[in-house]
């Protein structure tokens, strides 16, 4: 029988997209836990052996607060371009069913950074999100700041700053800024062993109640550009000179990246992807979770990874073509 102290029912929106995946599996690995997948009735997410799915529709909310009845925590993994409504939806669902805990769809840099907040409105709109999760009193969240998804986001052009099926590089400044990005695997095991952890602390261990309606941090690298290219050089055996690099200021890189997204359709989408990114990399060093916050890795037990594997993960997904951004 699962002690009363630790969360055993998991209930998870996205178990079978980029990050829910891992996360669905590393959960499934601790022995601990019954996960239960809420997908549509359109969803053609394959999932694991082992995982329950419940079928929603987020126009009839009765569907979601029957899915998630019994579940001891909802975990919400999905799209940038999701339907705004949604989270909410599934939030006023969780409480309706009696869910106590919640780790809604942050996963993103240091959104309680005023000039991030202030200076991307995505960002501040997770804040805000997260205060109205508090305001409403009957549930508990815990938020994750992974900063970016390396995998991802080393494979967007506007991103990181490499084109790699161009060997192109552009330098932020000059591609010296360190920042916090996390691989889907490590995210996956930081949920897994957050949600292992004892509800109320027990004995000198910390308890899943000591980050009660906090956000907390991990990653896997802390790294700038430079040493991204590093090992993209390594990975692909290419030498510096195969590459046409160049340099841009990252303050007006923004800027023009600001004007840019008054265009519309894929312009846009993409001016708002190079916003954003940039944004992380100015020289203030908001986007260093590790010297700005501290992380909670060695608390859960996380692996140093290897860079270059996930490099070569991520040249994997621009050579396949699926590198496009939006999903989760």
């Amino acid at each position: 029988m699962a002690s009363p102290n630790y969360l055993k029912n998991v209930a998870i929106v996205g178990a079978g997209g980029n990050s829910g995946s891992f996360m669905t599996a590393e959960l499934l690995k601790t022995g601990k836990h019954i996960v239960t997948a809420l997908t549509r009735a359109d969803s053609k997410a394959k999932l694991p052996e082992g995982v329950t799915a419940k079928t929603i529709d987020y126009e009839k909310a009765e569907t979601i607060v029957k899915a998630l009845q019994g579940q001891d925590v909802l975990v919400i993994t999905m799209s940038v371009v999701a339907p705004k409504d949604q989270q909410a939806k599934l939030v006023n669902a969780a409480i309706a069913a009696g869910v106590e805990w919640v780790i809604p769809n942050h996963w993103a840099p240091d959104t309680t950074d005023e000039g991030l907040a202030r200076d991307v409105v995505n960002f501040g709109g997770l804040s805000e999100f997260q205060k109205w999760i508090e305001d409403q009193g009957k549930i508990k969240h815990i938020s994750l700041s992974t900063g970016f998804w390396y995998e991802w986001s080393l494979a967007i052009p506007p991103s990181y700053g490499f084109d790699l099926a161009k060997r192109k590089v552009t330098y932020f400044d000059q591609g010296q800024t360190k920042i916090s990005t996390s691989t889907w695997p490590q995210v996956g095991r930081a949920v897994a062993a957050l949600l292992s952890l004892p509800i109320k602390a027990e004995g000198s261990d910390k308890g899943l109640e000591d980050f009660q309606n906090k956000l907390v941090y991990i990653s896997s690298f802390t790294v700038s550009q430079q040493e991204m290219f590093e090992s993209i050089l390594r990975v692909t055996g290419s030498k510096e000179e195969d590459w046409t690099v160049s340099e841009e200021p990252a303050v007006e890189r923004y800027e023009e990246a600001v004007k840019a997204m008054k265009a519309k359709g894929p312009e846009r989408y993409a001016a708002f992807v190079r916003m954003m990114y940039t944004r992380v990399f100015y020289p203030d060093g908001n986007g260093d979770l590790e010297a700005r916050r501290g992380t909670l890795n060695s608390l859960l037990g996380l692996p140093e990874e290897d860079m270059d594997e996930a490099t070569r993960r991520a040249i994997e997904r621009a050579e396949s073509g699926n590198s496009g951004y939006g999903g989760q």
